[in-house]
């Protein structure tokens, strides 16, 4: 099969760009990321704090555990951790290594320390400000776009560092996204030299893998992956389980970190996990296994990339199709099983609302995998959903642009009641 370089290359960026560690949900750690930046720049732990966040920040916030706060949840909690015991240089790791003495320290410091949280009103839905005050002297750091993308830094309103935080999230550097098709996709899949992504799914395997048996040992949140292994023990079950696990143990407070996949660690688990366990349980190599990975990580990604990074749609819908397309790859399908894999699945779930991060994701991520493996079965098996079906259109890529449509633009005011409903 003949190699487009250029498509070639943006994949591998795109996957290095991507795939990487987070410790806890990723958006109220970029919040601690935020926070323990601005305390750098301040030189000094803050006397009063002050957090502006849009909706979708506070919605993913409000309602899941942060790692090393004691069970703590919510904004204050993340940007006390950030400040008290954050490493500024870890970006989505930076509470990952915090000393006992800023865990001691954390209750206290929420006691006395003034915290104000604002909404912020913009049309970025990933948007935070953290102003941290110690005396007269004071700091700022704005996130936007992206979850370490820091657009502004001032100290004693002096600024340091300005960039364009009304762009799209584009930087300069940042590789192609339109370039990822579901032709382009495969070819690169089954063309890849390993050696250039090993490193990262070896990474993801190991991570992901071990956060899930996390899960299934302890008790976190409603324990969905334990639930499902008591419904049976077939590898459909166990896809659906192991990546439900890893949802539980993440949203509920665990400190081991996973590989993220569009921003989220749950979409980095659900794209991982299942085809993980359908592999083994298949018996296929470790190079099957890679290149089912690749189909998955860069479809959900494909999928997701019209959305933009948070929205009132859920992220688990694009991931589990992405899950469906790599285990339609384990089982020996091609380009056009896995185009219509994707389409039955998105067809099926796309209607899933995001309510924040939370304890239900993992439920949520359990029925997106269903989603996504029976998309397959429905090929397989024959059965299709058509153009003019809904929101299918004739072509997989204009059915995917259609259901990011309906993510971006057609759930916005869905979005904001969502949000509205969750804070009032």
């Amino acid at each position: 099969m003949e190699r487009n370089h250029l498509v070639y290359k943006t994949c591998v960026e795109i996957l290095q760009r991507e795939l990487i560690c987070a410790m806890g949900c990723t958006e109220p750690i970029a919040l601690a990321y935020c926070a323990a930046k601005a305390r750098a720049v301040l030189g000094a732990v803050p006397d009063r704090i002050r957090v502006e966040a849009s909706g979708n920040i506070i919605k993913n916030v409000k309602s899941v555990v942060v790692p090393n706060t004691g069970g703590r949840r919510g904004i204050a909690a993340a940007a006390a951790i950030g400040v008290l015991g954050g490493d500024e240089t870890a970006e989505l790791e930076v509470i990952s290594r915090v000393s006992e003495k800023a865990k001691a320290e954390l209750g206290p410091y929420l006691s006395r320390t003034p915290i104000e949280i604002r909404s912020l009103e913009s049309d970025n839905l990933l948007n935070m400000i953290v102003t941290v005050t110690h005396g007269a002297s004071s700091a700022m750091v704005r996130i936007a776009n992206e979850h370490t993308r820091i657009v502004r830094i001032e100290r004693d309103g002096e600024v340091l560092l300005e960039a364009d935080c009304e762009a799209a999230g584009v930087e300069e550097d940042q590789p192609d996204y339109n370039l990822l098709t579901v032709e382009n996709i495969y070819d690169f899949a089954c063309t890849c030299d390993l050696a250039d992504v090993q490193p990262i799914l070896d990474r993801q395997i190991a991570l992901n893998t071990a956060i899930a048996e996390e899960g299934l040992r302890h008790d976190y949140g409603a324990n969905i992956g334990k639930v499902l292994l008591t419904t049976g023990s077939d590898l459909r079950t166990k896809a659906k389980a192991w990546a439900a696990a890893g949802s539980d143990a993440r949203m509920n407070g665990s400190e081991l970190p996973v590989v993220i996949c569009s921003g989220s660690g749950n979409q980095g688990l659900t794209a991982s996990l299942p085809v993980i366990v359908y592999a083994r349980g298949m018996g296929a190599d470790n190079e099957k296994l890679c290149r089912a990975l690749l189909i998955s990580n860069l479809i959900t990604l494909h999928c997701k990339t019209s959305i933009g990074r948070l929205s009132a749609y859920c992220g688990a819908v694009s991931a589990g199709a992405g899950a469906g397309a790599g285990i339609a790859y384990l089982h020996g399908g091609d380009e056009r099983v896995i185009a219509h894999t994707i389409v039955n699945a998105l067809a099926i779930t796309s209607g899933i609302v995001c309510d924040g991060a939370k304890s239900s994701c993992a439920a949520k991520i359990a029925t997106a995998v269903e989603t996504g493996i029976f998309g397959y079965d429905m090929f397989k098996n024959g059965q299709q959903f058509y153009g003019g079906d809904g929101l299918v259109l004739k072509g997989v890529e204009n059915s995917i642009a259609n259901f990011g449509r309906l993510g971006r633009v057609g759930m916005r005011e869905t979005d904001q009641e969502i949000i509205r409903m969750m804070t009032e």
